[in-house]
């Protein structure tokens, strides 16, 4: 229908002629043609950058940028409506019966994930957007098992997360390459519905995950502001929060917020994929070595003093500072198991509002009593952007402390086997989104387990046991741990666990782990739709 752009999946869903459509396939090939040669040279950047941490150069505060932190005077634009208060969040992927469910849940607003909670089937993706437009006409509506869901009065304040500058969405092409994801979601979301929502008294409300740099804020701003021209609505109508889940976005937290100043409604501390991303970034330094996956909590050297910088300076620039995740889910059948647990969140969140964060990030519907209460409890106003904080003073070392109290156990290592398989496994059979053992897995947590098993072996670390951690050890627990898959993720086929069985052995003996499990696996939810993804086969 548009020249020069080719939509490739065959197994499309019914509402792809809704949501693909001429208009809306000519302005993602506008946004590809305009900004995708700059996302590949960001990408780029991030190889070079790696490479100097490989060689042992420390990760600093951006010299050149110095003038822009040192500046008291700028501020981001004031909260856009609906985004005043945020004390809770609720999070998940965009399948029908989700958004409904959120929508209604209580939580001030909902973010509705195309990323780490969504496995990128076309599919989902395009259904996804699908329902995102029935529920802000308020035409949306589901029926299962005889039970009909519709929304409420009043829903929750929604706010899409598109997939990350390094993933391709390879299954439309433009001039012959495969489009950026992060394009493809946040276009079809913003063309089909920037429109209505101000019609509505709302607006086009975004998270950002997995920035590296404050150039690739940049990047989101230009997209922002030929967005707006391009479908006639005012600038500065665009409000995006930043996930800070990179060791290096944690350097240049200012620096974002001010590239995107007019379009900035915070800062949010993405904490499982910071952990991750510690790892990866600090792979080739013996010294960031970390224990146990349980044993890195909110509390320990690096996680707090990126909370407390976070907080500190979002509130400079009078922008919401958002807490992390708690991904505890409820445990119906054992009450004394499920206190303990909801004794845990409580701690968690009252921990984030007694610190000065402006709100919080829940999984599952029944934790948002909980999280509520403790932000209505402590926090008089809608945020707290006046809580400054200027006693928190945190220097590059802080960021970079890798002592964490803990050890590594044969149980540490044969939990993040079992959740690194089963998610990869749940995210090439179509679902992103996986509960295990009480708690809401998705790509992050599964990112934390891959590269823990990786650097253990690398290092050859040794458990408190003694035993050193070898590609063999890994191999065995996989065996072990395989037949136990398919019973832990509903809809998970055996040739699909042996895919990824396979995947884990060949990054435990890897010199590098692969930047990220989605972009290697890609290529089967690719091949699945009928697509022959000669670019993303070389990852593996």
């Amino acid at each position: 229908m548009v020249a020069g752009v080719q939509v490739l999946a065959k197994n499309q869903p019914k509402v792809a002629a809704e949501i693909l459509t001429e208009e809306a396939l000519t302005f993602l090939a506008a946004l590809h043609r305009t900004f995708d040669a700059t996302r590949i040279d960001l990408l780029n950047a991030r190889e070079i950058a790696q490479q100097r941490y490989d060689s042992g150069v420390a990760l600093d505060f951006p010299p050149e940028t110095a003038h822009i932190r040192n500046e008291p005077s700028w501020i981001c634009a004031p909260p856009a409506p609906g985004l005043e208060d945020r004390r809770v969040e609720i999070t998940g992927p965009p399948d029908r019966k989700m958004v409904i469910n959120a929508l209604n849940s209580g939580a001030k607003t909902f973010m509705a994930d195309f990323e780490d909670s969504c496995s990128p089937t076309f599919a989902n993706l395009v259904n996804g957007q699908a329902n995102l437009r029935d529920a802000i006409r308020r035409e949306i509506d589901f029926e299962t098992g005889g039970k009909s869901y519709r929304l409420s009065e009043n829903p929750a304040v929604l706010i899409v997360r598109p997939r990350g500058w390094h993933l391709n969405e390879a299954r439309v092409t433009v001039d012959n390459k495969p489009m950026s994801g992060s394009l493809f979601d946040f276009g079809l979301y913003f063309f089909h519905n920037a429109k209505e929502l101000v019609a509505r008294g709302s607006g086009p409300y975004f998270y950002l995950p997995k920035m590296e740099h404050y150039l690739e804020a940049r990047l989101w701003n230009d997209v922002f502001l030929f967005s707006q021209s391009y479908i006639g609505i005012p600038h500065n109508t665009i409000r995006a929060t930043v996930l800070i889940e990179t060791l290096p976005a944690a350097f240049c937290m200012e620096e974002i917020l001010f590239e995107l100043r007019n379009h900035s409604s915070g800062l949010n501390c993405g904490r499982w994929d910071y952990i991750f991303s510690f790892i990866k970034k600090r792979r080739a330094d013996p010294s960031a070595i970390l224990p146990d996956r349980k044993d890195v909590t909110m509390e320990v050297g690096f996680m707090d003093s990126y909370v407390r910088l976070l907080i500190k300076t979002c509130h400079k620039r009078k922008v919401a500072a958002m807490g992390g995740m708690s991904a505890q889910i409820p445990i119906k059948n054992d009450p004394k198991a499920n206190e303990v647990a909801m004794n845990k969140v409580k701690a968690d969140k009252l921990r984030e509002v007694t610190y000065g964060h402006d709100g919080t990030w829940i999984a599952h519907p029944l934790i948002n009593e909980i999280a509520m209460k403790i932000f209505n409890e402590n926090m008089l106003g809608p945020n707290q952007y006046h809580i400054r904080r200027e006693e928190f003073v945190v220097a590059a070392a802080d960021l970079l402390n890798s002592k964490v109290p803990g050890r590594i156990t044969r149980d540490g290592v044969k939990g993040n086997v079992s959740a690194a398989l089963a998610y990869c496994s749940g995210w090439v059979s179509g679902n992103g989104c996986i509960p295990l053992n009480f708690l809401m897995e998705d790509a992050a947590t599964a990112e934390i387990a891959r590269v823990q098993l990786w650097q253990w072996a690398h290092y050859n670390s040794r458990l408190d046991s003694g035993e050193p951690v070898t590609p063999e050890m890994i191999d065995a627990l996989i065996d072990e741990v395989k037949p136990s898959i398919k019973k832990l993720v509903a809809g998970v086929k055996e040739d699909q666990v042996d895919l990824c069985s396979e995947y884990l052995k060949k990054q435990v003996r890897k010199q590098w782990a692969s930047e990220f499990l989605t972009s290697d696996l890609m290529y089967y939810l690719e091949a699945a739709d009928g697509v022959e993804p000669m670019w993303q086969r070389a990852a593996l």
